[in-house]
């Protein structure tokens, strides 16, 4: 007998965290999130998202055992941004049982009709400047930071369940050893010299103001993309603050034209392989230990051996300049140096030419699609 239900007690935030971990136990590729990093994440009271948002959290329970669960989400600032009105999914896990899924799907699109909403779109967790997309091929390598990982069979359980392909977003896995096009190098070369670019390094003595400086670079430049939502300060600084543990500030780099900030690219060590390490998602008592050891200790030059391009913004007025393959020549040299064997440049959207085929030009690898679904609730 299947049962839907909310979440609402602490033992039912406990069942749906834990989840995962009846999911991929025998997974290899799998890497346990930390379990305190979600509850906070979705702590409506902690994350300055849902000072624009609302959310519902449920889990399917099958003869009193938790087989399934996904949220659902309206974000007010998007659906204004966008003229749109638009739900979300995300959080889904699930065994693999079509009935699951479709009352999962059912329950969401109800409340989402409740409030008004049109159309379903996901997964994301929780919004577009989350971690979003459902992986459908590439399964062979673990997730980087901040990236999704599934199981095969859930693209057919939602395309059995009606959802359609809404936009498909690439990985490109790049070996810091592999040369890149010559051409290319002294193309980005030729540009950065005439154009007066210079790069520097992000202060991490001056985190505050360099959050500042980034989030209006970032709203800028991705004014025009597809699902982009604007960033309060609130809710950047409390990203910025979460990521500043793992901040390799060699690899977050801002250009700066003339000596006036033109854009922003953020790079981060693969933490994963770091929290790959606490198998149980717990800090206590001993996944600090271990997370510490091989983020910042002495364990991490043999643990830590990729890293993720996260995002890459240029302001407006500097975009015909060519920036974008000066920032990829910069990353990957320095990457090189720091020790990185490979780096991760994701996501990138299906429809953007320019940057895939800069990827192309890199020596860049295609080696991960991941999926937004949509469907229409009228």
């Amino acid at each position: 007998m299947y049962q839907i239900q909310q979440v609402k007690t602490q033992a039912d935030w406990k069942t749906f965290i834990d989840l995962p971990w009846k999911i991929y136990r025998n997974d290899a590729s799998w890497v346990p999130p930390l379990k305190i990093a979600i509850r906070d994440l979705l702590d409506a009271n902690k994350n300055p998202f849902f000072k624009h948002a609302e959310m519902i959290v449920l889990l399917c329970l099958k003869d009193g055992n938790c087989v399934g669960r996904m949220i659902g989400v309206v974000d007010h600032d998007h659906n204004r941004f966008h003229d749109e009105k638009t739900a979300f999914f995300g959080f889904l896990e699930t065994t693999n049982d079509q009935q699951v899924i479709n009352l999962l799907f059912e329950e969401v699109s109800q409340w989402a009709k409740s409030k008004q909403m049109t159309h379903l779109t996901g997964p994301f967790n929780p919004s577009t400047n989350y971690e979003c997309g459902l992986l459908v091929d590439g399964f062979q390598d673990p997730p980087t930071v901040m990236t999704t990982y599934n199981p095969p069979y859930y693209a057919d359980l939602l395309t059995a369940a009606g959802m359609t392909k809404a936009k498909d977003l690439y990985a490109y896995n790049l070996p810091t050893a592999a040369p890149m096009s010559e051409r290319f190098v002294k193309h980005a070369e030729r540009i950065k010299k005439r154009q007066s670019i210079t790069f520097r390094s992000l202060k991490m003595k001056e985190f505050d103001q360099e959050v500042d400086q980034v989030l209006k670079i970032y709203n800028d430049a991705w004014e025009k993309n597809w699902g982009f939502i604007p960033m309060a300060p609130e809710e950047f600084k409390h990203l910025a603050k979460d990521m500043k543990l793992i901040i390799d500030p060699n690899l977050c780099l801002v250009a700066e034209v003339n000596g006036e900030p033109a854009g922003f690219s953020l790079t981060l060590p693969d933490a994963n392989q770091a929290f790959k390490k606490v198998k149980d998602g717990k800090l206590f008592p001993t996944g600090l230990f271990k997370l510490l050891w091989n983020l910042k200790g002495l364990g991490r030059k043999k643990t830590i051996t990729r890293c993720r391009v996260v995002t890459l913004g240029i302001k407006r007025q500097y975009r015909e300049l060519g920036l974008g393959a000066l920032f990829y020549v910069e990353s990957h040299r320095r990457a090189k140096e720091g020790g990185y064997l490979f780096g991760e440049a994701s996501w990138i959207l299906e429809d953007n030419g320019p940057m895939n085929k800069a990827l192309e030009q890199m020596a860049g690898e295609r080696y991960k699609t991941y999926r937004i679904y949509q469907k229409a609730l009228v």
